[in-house]
């Protein structure tokens, strides 16, 4: 469950928008006023959007979906991996890798070929190799390390994706709207709210505020992926409609009722033969 307070995000500084000069007027509906020629953001529609989108993240967790957490910024990235891997979510905290989404297959390529690196090392295969060909190969595969790490657990492009920053992840959001991948984000005064499916007006610079976004995210990812695991657990109780749905199945195959005649009484079909003669 959500717990945020006025006094916190005012301490995160996630009321701070950027200088007047550079926003975007899609998100005047976001803005209190302004302050020395920097925009303010009306934390009370924060807190309302934020709410939204704890309970759409939550939500979409608890039904098994994916989520990837996106922030390459250099405040943002250590922030961004700390707390995906704290709710087991994929991240992306290095560049983004163009076809990341709409060319999945290639990243796939990459992770076999990342693993396939990572197998030659541990069974000693470079030790057979030039000085050469061993410092190509390991230079490969850390780089391949650094941009893929936080990626290797996806199979499949994920159901949603969590961006800090939306205009510094302009590639990822084009990716993600072509393959209609519903984007959560936290948009600054700068930002474009119509791009993004569940805007959350905030600060996306400073690292407190960063902090904060990313932890109550982190925090709905893993309340519904604990509800997931629990559905799915040996033993669990089943939805009412899905005990319904068995009641009725159990009805529908129950047999019909036997009637037994008494002791020396001629059986039923016997009895309606002799009536009707």
């Amino acid at each position: 469950m959500i717990n945020i307070s006025m006094k916190a995000m005012l301490e995160a500084g996630v009321h701070f928008g950027h200088q007047t000069r550079r926003w975007n007027p899609k998100m005047a509906r976001f803005i209190f006023g302004e302050r020395n020629n920097i925009h303010i953001i009306d934390l009370q529609k924060t807190v309302k959007e934020l709410k939204k989108a704890y309970g759409y993240i939550r939500d979409r967790a608890a039904e098994g979906a994916t989520i990837l957490m996106v922030g390459t910024k250099k405040q943002a990235q250590e922030i961004v991996k700390t707390e995906a891997v704290r709710c087991g979510s994929a991240y992306v905290t290095e560049k983004w890798l163009g076809g990341t989404l709409t060319n999945f297959e290639t990243i796939k390529k990459s992770l076999k070929r990342l693993d396939e690196l990572e197998k030659w090392e541990t069974e000693g295969i470079f030790n057979v190799l030039s000085k050469k060909e061993v410092s190509r190969l390991t230079k490969e595969m850390f780089r391949l390390r650094k941009l893929l790490t936080g990626i290797r657990t996806l199979t499949r492009p994920p159901d949603v994706i969590f961006l800090i920053d939306p205009v510094e992840q302009e590639l990822a959001v084009i990716e993600a709207r072509k393959l209609k991948i519903p984007i959560v984000a936290v948009c600054d005064t700068n930002c474009d709210p119509d791009l993004i499916d569940h805007p959350i007006p905030g600060n996306d610079d400073a690292a407190r505020s960063i902090k904060l976004f990313c932890g109550l995210i982190a925090d709905a990812i893993a309340e519904g992926r604990h509800a997931h695991e629990n559905r799915l657990a040996p033993g669990a109780e089943q939805p009412a409609e899905a005990q319904m749905l068995e009641g009725a199945a159990l009805g529908e195959a129950a047999p019909e009722a036997v009637t037994v005649p008494a002791e020396g009484e001629a059986p039923p079909e016997q009895q309606q033969t002799e009536a009707a003669q």
